[in-house]
C-alpha cells in the first residue's frame, strides 16, 4: 500500500540528463520517486534537488542485471508503495563506422537499449496487470524512427525499443496499462561525450549550430504522457530542436 496515497515512478537512468530531469519533474507534480542508476553518489545529488515534501529513495541499478531490477522493483514496492509509472531513460550513445568494428560499443549499446529494457519492462508488469493500472514509458529517440548514419547500432537499438513498446501495448489493451515512448531529438546530455570513433563523430557528430533540447524539454513531455485522464494514451511523442527537423 502507498503511503500517503500519492503516485509512485520508478525513473531508470535518473543519475543525470533526462532521467534526472524527469524525476524532479514528476517529483514537482505531486509523485513520489524511486532513483535508479550505476551511479549512486549522482543519484543522491538528484535526490537533494527534487521538491521539498517528494518522498525519494536511492537505488544504484544496473539495468542489464535482471535480479538487480528486480530488486529495484521491490524495494520501491516496500518503502513507497507499488509503482504507477516506470521511466526507462537508461542508454548509451557512441558514434562508430560500421567498418570500424566498435564492436565493444556495439555490445553495450544492444545490453543497456534491449537487455535493459525488457528487464525493466518485466520486472514491472505484472504488479500492473494485476492492479489493473499503470504507465511505462520509454525514452527512445528520433533514430527509432530512422536511421543515422554513424549511430547504427544506437538507431537499431532504439527501433526495437520502439516495436516492442508498439507489441506490448497492442497485446495489453484493455488491461489498464499506457505505453509510451518519447523520441528525443539532439538533446545536451552526456550521450554526446560518450563516443570513441574520431572519424565517425567528425563525419557525422559535428554540431549543426542549432540550439539543441535541454533534459528539461523532454522531461515536460514525459510528464505531460502520464499525466493524462485513464481514458487518454499518448503512445508517441517526438520531440525535436526546431532547426533540426526529421
Amino acid at each position: 500500500m502507498k503511503q500517503n496515497g500519492k503516485r509512485v515512478a520508478v525513473v531508470v537512468g535518473a543519475s543525470s540528463g533526462i532521467g534526472a530531469a524527469t524525476a524532479r519533474a514528476l517529483a514537482g507534480s505531486g509523485m513520489d520517486v524511486a532513483l535508479a542508476a550505476r551511479r549512486g553518489d549522482l543519484l543522491e545529488g538528484v535526490r537533494g534537488s527534487l521538491p521539498e515534501g517528494a518522498a525519494s529513495i536511492v537505488v544504484p541499478t544496473d539495468i542489464t542485471d535482471r535480479s538487480a531490477v528486480g530488486e529495484l522493483v521491490r524495494r520501491t514496492e516496500q518503502e513507497l508503495g507499488p509503482p504507477d509509472v516506470l521511466v526507462n531513460c537508461a542508454g548509451v550513445m557512441y558514434y562508430t563506422l560500421m567498418a570500424n568494428l566498435r564492436q565493444d560499443d556495439w555490445e553495450r549499446t544492444v545490453s543497456v537499449g534491449c537487455n535493459g529494457l525488457l528487464n525493466a519492462v518485466g520486472a514491472v508488469l505484472p504488479g500492473m496487470l494485476s492492479r489493473g493500472r499503470g504507465h511505462i514509458v520509454t525514452v527512445s529517440s528520433d533514430a527509432g524512427r530512422k536511421a543515422f548514419p554513424g549511430l547504427a547500432v544506437y538507431s537499431g537499438v532504439k527501433a526495437f525499443a520502439e516495436f516492442v513498446s508498439q507489441g506490448l501495448r497492442l497485446e495489453t489493451a484493455g488491461t489498464g496499462l499506457k505505453v509510451t515512448t518519447v523520441q528525443p531529438g539532439n538533446t545536451q546530455t552526456d550521450l554526446l561525450s560518450m563516443s570513441r570513433d574520431a572519424e565517425a563523430e567528425k563525419l557525422y557528430g559535428a554540431p549543426t549550430g542549432a540550439r539543441i533540447l535541454d533534459p528539461e524539454d523532454v522531461a515536460r513531455a514525459i510528464l505531460y504522457a502520464v499525466s493524462q485522464p485513464d481514458h487518454v494514451a499518448v503512445n508517441e511523442i517526438l520531440v525535436e530542436p526546431r532547426e533540426e527537423p526529421v
